[in-house]
């Protein structure tokens, strides 16, 4: 089907609103590079940098094969979300529309906001993470630095936290135009900085950081599960770091201009970036070894020791934008949509922004003396893990129940008989399926015989959802057929 010249003609207002309106052809302005730097935007925050370097260190394998690892996981991420990217391509519709086909009109609300949930919490701890850049940047400046703290802050810790979200604020304010320039602008230059500050590493570091690459990537060979475990646990890990966006991805695949250059975007966006960026992360942390005696992963404490004002400032920009980057993309986006498919005809993009900004302003100003130490995380990935099964519902339903056919019409009518309306707006087999698949994506976050299984756990959850869903709406009457 062709949105281009799609109108919705018969719509319930508790369903609608522009933003969650098709997008028609004629007015999508995204190519393959803002699909590449949605991705290097999720890639290059703190944690990404943290995560790639620590991969080649804790598990003791073959650099080699940690760098096969860690692209055959962004291949697999590659896979789905071409998947869950290419309705939203064809259709114009974000994730929580796109849920309604298979949860039902109103049963679409409860993966939505499990979804939101999530971001709104992300939201509020990378908002801190990022204020912690700006305050390097003001110590460093101005020779600030100690004092007294309010909630685990001082001063400039609180003025910098809420700058940091004022200028969320307005950028999100702005829509969505200025999150794709911010978006296109950041990318880029985050990886400009971390060459830079590779080249410096380097230089100081002379000959002797080759020979400590080489070390690193010999490999210890002490992981106790052995070198498939391994192999399995960098992949299963990196998966999971992703899954994030894997559901909603269809938030961003609605402004691009075709499914060709959705996943040109995506190829280079995913398994070249990821091991580009990886191999700086290697190069950078073997020259920490030359340099101070030890491998630091952290940039942070990487450029605290090499103690250059220059390089403090232009570090302290790259974490900025890195962090607020990584905020757009996986935890503003999707509960924007996610709150304005709760209440469309009150909240829209705007709001549901402002909604999230409010909300994640009280976590981060609370995550050093509260959140980050009552052991929130386990529940944050809990919910995760509830909606892994939903993305294999959702893609089942799309390519094998409703064959990529879907009434637009219909995603916004709660009339009794509708497609997408089942029962009282709520498909009841999804939900049994959901049910079943979330007990195993959920154990493996709890049950400790399972944990081995936390890295990957998301895919098989997906997987079972997917498997349940097809088997309960291949024997119901109400599975829709393509030819409907």
């Amino acid at each position: 089907m062709d949105t281009r010249d799609l109108e919705i003609k018969k719509i319930d207002p508790t369903l609608y609103n522009a933003d969650l309106a098709p997008i028609p052809h004629t007015k999508r302005s995204w190519g393959w590079f803002e699909i590449f730097n949605v991705w290097s935007n999720d890639i290059q925050s703190l944690f990404g940098y943290t995560l790639a370097a620590s991969l080649f260190i804790t598990y003791g394998l073959n650099g080699w094969a940690v760098m096969a690892a860690i692209i055959l996981a962004g291949f697999i991420i590659m896979v789905l979300v071409n998947l869950s990217g290419q309705p939203s391509v064809r259709y114009g519709i974000p994730y929580p529309v796109m849920a309604r086909v298979s949860m039902g009109v109103r049963g679409a609300n409860f993966p939505a906001m499990v979804r939101a949930i999530v971001a709104i919490f992300w939201y509020g701890v990378q908002t801190y993470f990022a204020s912690t850049a700006l305050a390097i940047l003001i110590n460093a400046l101005f020779g600030t630095g100690g004092g007294a703290q309010f909630l685990g802050m001082t001063a400039v810790g609180w003025f910098s936290f809420i700058v940091v979200w004022l200028f969320q604020l307005f950028l999100f304010w702005r829509g969505i135009e200025t999150i794709r320039h911010f978006l296109n602008w950041a990318g880029p230059f985050v990886y400009v900085v971390m060459l830079i500050l590779m080249g410096i590493i380097w230089y100081m570091a002379g000959g002797s950081l080759l020979s400590e690459v080489g070390n690193i990537f010999s490999g210890s060979g002490t992981y106790a599960g052995g070198p498939v475990a391994a192999f399995l646990g960098i992949t299963g890990t990196m998966i999971a770091y992703f899954a994030a966006v894997v559901i909603n991805f269809g938030d961003f695949s609605r402004f691009v201009r075709s499914e060709r250059e959705m996943k040109i975007g995506n190829l280079l966006g995913l398994p070249l970036n990821v091991a580009f960026f990886s191999f700086i992360a290697l190069f950078v942390t073997a020259g920490t070894v030359v340099l101070f005696g030890e491998r630091l992963t952290n940039p942070a404490d990487i450029v605290e020791r090499v103690d250059n004002l220059a390089l403090t400032v232009i570090a302290a920009v790259t974490f900025f934008a890195a962090t607020v980057g990584i905020n757009v993309v996986a935890n503003f986006v999707p509960p924007a949509y996610d709150l304005a498919n709760l209440m469309p005809s009150k909240i829209n993009f705007r709001m549901g922004g402002l909604i999230t900004s409010i909300a994640a302003f009280f976590v981060g100003a609370l995550w050093v003396s509260v959140i980050s130490n009552i052991g929130i995380a386990g529940f944050v990935n809990t919910l995760g893990a509830i909606l892994a099964p939903v993305y294999g519902i959702m893609i089942c339903d799309y390519y094998l129940v409703k064959k990529q056919k879907l009434d637009i019409q219909q995603l916004f009518s709660s009339e009794p008989g509708s497609k997408y309306y089942y029962l009282n707006g709520w498909n009841q087999r999804a939900l049994i399926a959901f049910g079943a698949a979330a007990v195993f994506s959920i154990s493996t976050e709890w049950v400790p015989a399972l944990s081995f299984l936390s890295g990957y756990g998301w895919v098989i959850g997906a997987f079972l959802g997917a498997v349940f869903y097809y088997g309960l709406m291949s024997t119901s009457p109400l599975a829709v057929r393509a030819d409907d």
